[in-house]
């Protein structure tokens, strides 16, 4: 009894699948993506493809490869970069990367900036490893079928 009046701190809006944001993507106006991955994923792995539904993702690196620790610019890149597109504070934002722990870390940052609507894709692009040590087959927006290109 004594936990249940502790209060947790809500470090960002929460976590959603793959095929959860792809639908309030669709749905929601002003929502965006953005991809957190490295330039070498989104080159050799695939992007997001939201053309069908009138977008573009947003493509900031959380980190670089090789990974050196997270970007210290990363709030205001992506901050200014949903100004350029006529953005506010309280647009909804889902932040993807390979399989949910960058863009958790994403989400967090993006609400400490002062953004109110972050959302973790917490399965991400590839999801978990497989029985077989392969991403891309058990969750996430590649497995869940959703629209993706590779170059």
């Amino acid at each position: 009894m004594k936990g249940a009046f502790l209060q947790s701190k809500v470090e960002y809006a929460g976590n959603v699948t793959a095929q959860e944001a792809y639908s309030r993507l669709s749905e929601q106006p002003d929502a965006v993506l953005v991809d957190v991955r490295t330039q070498a994923e989104w080159s050799f792995v695939g992007l997001p493809y939201l053309r069908p539904i009138g977008k573009e993702p947003v493509l900031a690196e959380w980190q670089s490869f090789p990974p050196s620790g997270p970007n210290p610019d990363f709030p205001k890149t992506v901050s200014d970069l949903l100004v350029k597109k006529e953005l506010d504070l309280s647009a909804p934002i889902y932040f993807l990367c390979r399989s949910g722990a960058r863009s958790q870390a994403a989400a967090i940052a993006l609400t400490q900036a002062g953004h109110t609507q972050c959302f973790n894709i917490s399965d991400g692009f590839e999801g978990p490893l497989d029985q077989a040590g392969h991403r891309g087959t058990q969750a996430g927006w590649k497995a869940a079928g959703l629209p993706w290109i590779q170059s």
